[in-house]
């Protein structure tokens, strides 16, 4: 009895703490000035139109005024056997290939190698295009009202994960044209599970990942029926490197953050590991290169 009077006694002093700081900080608290690092996002696939990668600087943590562009780089990514793709500056720290008609980028199969250089710094990577299936079709359920939704239409898509352990995929999607790109709904699977070693290679991908596809909450945060008569979806699976995968269920990790009474217990906010290293091997680089063969499907729910 003894242990359970101070167990609880220091929950309620750990709950006073943690309600007594909720106040908003960004006045009171300096922050040690940080280096301005590059941050390269390349995230580049096969689909038939202009290619981006983004060249920009870091920001410190309270700093919302947006992305800061770098220009002035040289970006190019080789294939295997020494073909380059040139990636030319457009908008400030924006740089992008333009494939010709009927072009499109890689080669399943084939690996590929970015190199940006800014400032007398080269900063390079690796990445393969690995196999994706075909999406055969996207189907709509009814259910009917709980405690929590009213009478409710989901979707799913339906795809099988090729037979051979090791596949990874980004599941993305948008309803009507909009991107559902919210941390909570970066959607990754392994083979056709949650995880490596699953026993799911070879399989339809497993309902939750299939009902993933799903938007819960209107824009007040409202539970609502994920798709009404009228609506469209479209959904993209992206074959990822098992490295990318595990960059954006970091990146989720980091960024889904519940706030409140559960931050006491949550890993500190920190920069996710990149795949990018600098050429003179000491300056800091952030970001993540990879390139993905995509197949996708959209429907409009009759």
């Amino acid at each position: 009895m003894k242990n359970i009077i101070l167990f609880i006694s220091a929950l309620v002093i750990i709950f006073f703490v943690s309600t007594s700081c909720e106040d908003d900080i960004s006045s009171e608290v300096r922050l040690e000035t940080s280096p301005e690092l590059v941050v390269i996002d390349a995230w580049i696939n096969n689909k038939p139109e202009p290619q981006t990668i983004q060249v920009n600087a870091s920001q410190s943590y309270f700093d919302n005024s947006g992305l800061i562009g770098l220009s002035g780089a040289e970006v190019v990514v080789l294939d295997e056997s020494g073909k380059q793709y040139l990636f030319e500056e457009g908008e400030q720290g924006a740089y992008i290939w333009t494939p010709t008609a009927g072009e499109t980028f890689g080669t399943v199969g084939q690996n590929y190698a970015l190199a940006v250089t800014y400032n007398g710094v080269t900063y390079g990577s690796v990445s393969s295009m690995n196999r994706v299936p075909p999406i055969d079709s996207i189907t709509f359920r009814f259910e009917e009202a709980n405690a929590f939704l009213e009478d409710s239409y989901f979707a799913e898509f339906w795809a099988r994960d090729p037979v051979g352990a090791g596949d990874s995929y980004w599941v993305k999607t948008w309803k009507n044209e909009e991107y559902l790109g919210a941390p909570d709904q970066i959607n990754i699977a392994f083979d056709a599970g949650f995880s490596q070693g699953g026993a799911v290679d070879g399989l339809i991908f497993i309902p939750p990942i299939r009902d993933a596809i799903n938007p819960f909450e209107d824009e007040d945060g409202t539970f609502l029926s994920p798709y009404a008569v009228g609506d469209s979806i479209y959904v993209e699976l992206h074959a990822i490197p098992n490295e990318a995968a595990f960059f954006l269920n970091e990146v989720r990790l980091q960024t889904d953050r519940p706030g409140g009474f559960g931050e006491l217990f949550a890993s500190p906010l920190s920069n996710v590991p990149t795949n990018i290293v600098a050429s003179d091997g000491e300056t800091e680089v952030l970001g993540f290169f990879t390139v993905s063969a995509v197949s996708s499907l959209g429907r409009r729910f009759e």
